[in-house]
């Protein structure tokens, strides 16, 4: 028979260990799958005070050798992105950006949330590639990856000077992020936006800001992020929300709702995408299922597998985000009728490219005419 004071024990290390991760996402920290070894934390005998602080966020600037990143991907609307930070402080538990940070010798864990990497020579960067010969302009996503206004962006300001390289060179530019923080640009995005070169789309998971505040922590509130998209609607600037991630019986109730919501507020366009849990995010989530919301853990997992071949992840193009089979099928019907009613999605947000003027480099030759 277990000893009471044991028990104690555990439940104060549980506690310890619920302090230190407050405000964010993932529960623990496991090493990346590229590092020789694999570090975890136990009970060495002694009887000494050595818990750990609480978790804060480090920042380390890195100088970037290039800033847009290509893709041929067939299922992705675009083709060039920006992505201004390396981790995300937002601390998304459902992230499929997570796995990234493994290639820096981090964790997928508390690491991607805590250990984020800045890129400071972003806009000279962005200069120094446009002007290259041969650059043909076409929409450059934001927010592909990892959030451009999580809340370093406050002090960094890293997007928004990439930003203003954009306008200043008639760049089409489409934006993706959770945060209300995107209100703060609203100057020079409404400026882009009369020419068309601007559109804002913000991700939605939830309605719930409970939920949200256990699968996204350090993300805007739902509410703000409804009035970031009336703000930026009222400015004249073409605006989406995204429903991403559905989650089988978890959020999946909501789509209606959200889009709902997004419509009052002025959205124009909608989009979803279904959860995806490539590689360490698999087992962060069901981690975070089993802590989270132990009741609907295994019909989660269920219906997600039910849309990957019986696996939790399907990375084959056209599946990844869509899934297959009837419970992803009942979740596209429900959103084409939802956008149907909602008057959604009616007009195409095609930005323009023909007023793209190449930067001068540095030391550039001036056009003649």
């Amino acid at each position: 028979m277990r000893r009471a004071a044991d028990v104690l024990a555990e439940r104060c290390d549980v506690q310890a260990v619920a302090d230190r991760r407050r405000g964010r996402g993932a529960l623990s920290n496991a090493s990346g799958r590229f590092e020789p070894e694999a570090r975890v934390s136990f009970d060495d005998g002694w009887d000494l005070d050595d818990a750990l602080p609480p978790l804060r966020t480090h920042v380390q600037e890195e100088a970037a050798r290039t800033i847009i990143t290509r893709n041929d991907s067939p299922d992705i609307s675009f083709d060039r992105s920006i992505n201004p930070y390396r981790g995300c402080e937002h601390g998304c538990i459902y992230c499929y950006a997570r796995p990234s940070h493994c290639y820096l010798g981090h964790s997928a864990g508390l690491d991607f949330e805590t250990h984020l990497y800045a890129k400071p020579n972003a806009a000279a960067l962005l200069e120094k590639e446009l002007a290259a010969p041969g650059y043909r302009p076409a929409t450059m996503a934001l927010g592909t990856n990892t959030d451009p206004y999580q809340p370093i962006e406050r002090e960094r300001r890293i997007t928004r000077s990439v930003l203003e390289v954009l306008e200043r060179t008639g760049h089409p530019v489409g934006i993706v992020t959770k945060s209300a923080l995107v209100v703060r640009d609203i100057d020079v995005l409404q400026r882009m936006a009369g020419r068309g070169l601007a559109k804002v789309a913000l991700s939605v998971t939830t309605l719930d800001r409970h939920l949200a505040r256990r699968m996204e922590p350090r993300a805007s509130t739902p509410s703000r992020r409804l009035d970031a998209l009336r703000q930026l609607s009222e400015a004249g600037i073409p605006t989406a929300v995204m429903v991403a991630p559905v989650i089988p019986a978890l959020n999946d109730h909501e789509i209606e709702g959200i889009l709902s919501a997004a419509k009052a507020v002025g959205a124009q366009q909608a989009g979803y995408v279904m959860l995806r849990l490539p590689l360490e995010v698999k087992e962060l989530f069901r981690e975070w299922l089993a802590t989270e919301v132990p009741d609907r853990a295994n019909r989660v997992l269920h219906l997600l597998q039910s849309m990957h071949g019986g696996r939790d992840y399907m990375a084959a193009f056209g599946v990844r985000g869509r899934g297959s089979g009837p419970y992803a099928v009942q979740v596209a019907q429900r959103f084409r009728l939802a956008l149907r009613r909602l008057h959604l999605n009616e007009e195409r947000m095609a930005l323009r490219t023909d007023l793209f003027k190449a930067p001068v480099p540095v030391g550039g030759q001036l056009p003649l005419f």
